[in-house]
């Protein structure tokens, strides 16, 4: 999983970021193994899959629109990096077959269950496609909350300014507890069960760069 290219960009952006954003994340520790699981976080910069998977020793695959492999230098990096491509207009069963069987190799896998950036820094409503992948995965979901990529890279932006980054972690929904909601009709209630947790830790990592004090 850990090829030279993923390795090598980890070293150099997670020293560039702890200088240049401040970045910091916490709650990371029990997600290091070899067991697959889901990683659910908010969604505010294109710095959010890096922010998110700079903690981690192995890399987590993420799901990107499928144009952003068209663009120059951005493509490259994430066919390189482990993303895997979708179609946000039309999800396809071999997108949902890819990320499943992702998941029972042992990796994790990144999702932005708002689909696109917060114009704001807000958490925005958030798209009921990933319930599909809990469903069938039957593996852990890690909620994550991003604070400050917005300020340092916004929608529309073009520079990254300096702005203290937080990253937190939570608790995981076990395999046991999500299996209340093995039924489609129960969509909803797992949207805003994830939609809660990722909220609490956003507040969380907030309340890091406010007050300075790291979440226990």
């Amino acid at each position: 999983m850990r090829g030279p290219i993923w390795v090598t960009l980890q070293v150099v952006i997670n020293a560039f970021f702890r200088v240049w954003l401040g970045y910091r994340a916490a709650g990371y520790q029990p997600i290091e193994g070899e067991e697959g699981a889901l990683i659910l976080a908010n969604h505010q910069s294109f710095l959010d899959p890096l922010v998110v998977g700079l903690p981690f020793r192995r890399p987590i695959s993420f799901l990107a629109r499928d144009s952003l492999f068209r663009a120059p230098v951005v493509g490259w990096i994430l066919k390189n990096t482990h993303v895997m491509p979708i179609n946000q207009q039309a999800a396809s069963t071999a997108s949902l077959r890819d990320t499943i069987k992702r998941l029972q190799d042992g990796w994790l896998v990144g999702i932005f269950p708002e689909g696109t950036r917060s114009p704001t820094g807000a958490i925005g409503q958030m798209k009921p496609g990933f319930a599909a992948i809990i469903r069938r995965a039957k593996h852990p979901v890690y909620p994550v909350g991003i604070s400050g990529a917005y300020d340092a890279l916004p929608m529309g932006g073009w520079f990254l300014k300096p702005a203290r980054v937080r990253v937190v972690f939570g608790e995981p929904l076990t395999v046991e507890q999500l299996q209340q909601y093995s039924s489609r009709d129960q969509d909803q209630a797992l949207v805003d069960l994830v939609h809660a947790r990722i909220a609490a830790c956003h507040a969380a990592a907030e309340e890091w760069r406010r007050t300075g004090k790291r979440p226990i």
